[in-house]
């Protein structure tokens, strides 16, 4: 659809609408009258061939295409007013939006940010959480900050450091082992990744089980540490990432065994032209993070 042809005023009253799931309620905000918001979102639908709400007696209820559409037209109005505020200000502000799996974005990267706050005033940075998987294109992502091996297609991928995986547990589970083996005792926790704790034990010297572990599976390796501090069992998590939890005594690391699975890169997509402001991201980020060069795949 040509940019001229775009429906503004349409959009405006499918996003109010969407924020009260009421035609009345949008139409107080937006100070018309509710027939003239009704029509501007039947135009809308007309227009895209399809139902954005359900129409039902005591409000309205989004149909698919609107969940689909609605974070679209959001970050679209989001970002005009971001641009207006700017020029009404007259300051140069840029933003920069990253996406970041989640157990970084807590334990390592929020401890940090004040720094850069101080550092680059003018640079507003938003952070989205993900469990190492994102669409940088769908959700217009700047960078990715990713665990693995550093091989993405068609993405340049930066190393920040390695996060080798090891047995964390609290102090009283730690004191009633003393052998890698002792770990069998004990509920393991692990990732989605099915095989980690064999091969773990695998590099403990420790002859795996025939029979099958018994495990607690988490998508996140902050739920799952959580979970040992709470007294579940042992988790099986990068302890790089929770370093004030081990200073403090809240966990343990009984062995020094690790299995080495991958690290956290700064990833982006070929072909994205870089910022001022991106390159000052990037730039305090590898700064940090002590990195090296880029590694292209």
């Amino acid at each position: 659809m040509n940019v001229t042809h775009l429906p503004l005023n349409a959009m405006r009253a499918f996003l109010v609408s969407a924020k009260h799931l009421n035609f009345t309620k949008a139409a107080i905000e937006l100070c018309v009258t509710q027939a003239a918001v009704s029509q501007q979102v039947k135009m809308l639908e007309a227009q895209l061939g399809v139902s954005l709400f359900i129409r039902q007696s005591r409000g309205l209820n989004l149909t698919e295409e609107g969940v689909m559409l609605l974070p679209v037209v959001k970050g679209a109005f989001d970002n005009l007013s971001d641009a207006m505020d700017m020029l009404m200000q007259g300051i140069r502000r840029e933003v920069v939006s990253v996406g970041v799996v989640g157990t970084f974005a807590v334990n390592w990267l929020l401890p940090r940010l004040a720094d850069f706050q101080a550092r680059y005033p003018l640079i507003d940075l938003r952070i989205s959480t993900h469990n190492n998987k994102a669409d940088p294109v769908a959700e217009g992502l700047d960078y990715l900050i990713r665990f693995g091996k550093g091989s993405w297609h068609a993405t340049e991928a930066t190393a920040l450091f390695p996060a080798p995986l090891t047995a964390l547990c609290p102090p009283d589970i730690g004191r009633t082992m003393t052998a890698p083996k002792d770990v069998l005792n004990h509920t393991l926790l692990r990732s989605y990744q099915p095989d980690e704790w064999q091969l773990w034990l695998q590099e403990a010297k420790v002859v795996v089980p025939k029979a099958k572990l018994s495990a607690i599976v988490f998508d996140s390796s902050i739920a799952m540490v959580e979970a040992a501090m709470q007294g579940y069992g042992v988790a099986l998590a990068p302890p790089a990432m929770f370093q004030r939890q081990l200073a403090e005594e809240k966990l343990v690391q009984p062995f020094d065994i690790y299995l080495h699975k991958g690290g956290y890169w700064l990833t982006r997509l070929h072909g994205q032209q870089e910022t001022p402001g991106q390159l000052q991201w990037k730039a305090w980020l590898l700064a940090q993070a002590g990195a090296g060069d880029p590694v292209s795949e």
